[in-house]
């Protein structure tokens, strides 16, 4: 079972905005979530292990939690194994046409 997204999270809602690219670092394995700016960027903490895509939903269920959105209306584009990722913001509307 998942933990708990945690509630002492950045506002990233300014990342909310159609067609935005989200870079983000991220270290899976750790001993529990984070999200923070560091350094002009996002560095993402997540306990969940780098193994079959588990680390990829958890930092995407992470950070739309920190930008009041849905999961689903992050796309990774960039970095599926890598420690730097690229999540780009679809907003609703453009998520119905896109299907």
């Amino acid at each position: 079972m998942a933990r708990a997204i945690p509630r002492d999270l950045p506002d990233l809602s300014d990342f909310a905005r159609a067609g935005a690219h989200i870079a983000v670092r991220v270290t899976p394995g750790a001993a529990r979530p984070s999200l923070t700016r560091e350094d002009g960027g996002l560095r993402a903490r997540v306990t969940a292990p780098p193994e079959g895509a588990k680390a990829n939903a958890a930092v995407q269920a992470l950070l739309a939690a920190a930008m009041g959105v849905a999961p689903s209306h992050l796309v990774l584009l960039r970095g599926q194994s890598a420690r730097l990722k690229l999540f780009a913001y679809v907003p609703p509307s453009d998520a119905a046409s896109r299907s």
